[in-house]
């Protein structure tokens, strides 16, 4: 006789592990980000989440495929975190800028999760919401839907490419990167004008400048570039 199937709720534990909790795959989640935060990639590992969460490893396999798939996961929770309390307001250019920083600073909150998962595609339901709010508020602000195909493709691929840029940064070893902030005041800020013009012309703006994040920047820059496309295209529409 073939074997019953068994369902998916039925596999999960529902027995408290040697630490006294109940698992689920938002502890799980939870647990491995607080991992990474403290021993990088390298210290991911089935067998040390199992003894992190007081579990045999084995049962990690009834939640996740491995670790790829709690990659992941991973990576749709901190973009659930960055859409928890944004609600669209009727201007499309204001909720997107707003839902950029909150994705970027989500990510930052993170930076070993976020060089790790910043480059993958979930499909799970938060990384799903994201973007059917970003295709919704483009689609209603009047873009043709080419257009918003293309201000979402630059939106969401700039806005994650900022958050692993970024974090990697911060993800540095603190020697090397307080090495890299004081480049710009002991070697671009000494550099001759009449070897290096442009650069020391305006030095005092770069080490000002530079070891802030540019994404601000070129967000307000894309969703500008967007709007006047837009406009040039007498699309109709709020915002």
């Amino acid at each position: 006789m073939p074997k019953p199937v068994v369902s998916e709720s039925a596999r999960r534990r529902r027995r408290p592990t040697k630490n006294g909790v109940v698992l689920s795959e938002d502890l799980i989640v939870r647990t491995a980000l607080r991992m990474l935060r403290e021993h990088g990639a390298a210290g991911l590992s089935v067998r040390r989440l199992g003894i992190a969460l007081g579990a045999d490893p084995s049962t990690l396999y009834r939640y996740f495929a491995g670790i790829d798939d709690l990659t992941l996961a991973i990576g749709d929770m901190l973009i659930g975190r960055a859409m928890d309390g944004w609600h669209a307001t009727g201007d499309w250019r204001a909720d997107l800028r707003e839902l950029g920083l909150r994705i970027h600073a989500a990510y930052l909150e993170h930076p070993q999760a976020a060089v790790l998962t910043a480059s993958r595609i979930s499909g799970k339901s938060h990384e799903i919401a994201a973007d059917e709010a970003i295709l919704g508020r483009l689609r209603g602000a009047g873009f043709p839907d080419r257009a918003a195909v293309r201000v979402y493709h630059a939106f969401i691929d700039m806005t994650l490419a900022f958050a692993a840029l970024d974090a990697a940064s911060l993800a540095l070893p603190e020697q090397a990167r307080r090495a890299d902030e004081e480049m710009w005041q002991a070697t671009y800020a000494r550099l001759s004008p009449a070897g290096h013009p442009n650069i020391a012309a305006v030095a005092p703006l770069l080490v000002a400048d530079m070891n802030d994040s540019a994404y601000p920047a070129a967000l307000d820059m894309l969703l500008a570039g967007a709007a006047r496309d837009r406009e040039r295209n007498g699309s109709a529409g709020d915002g």
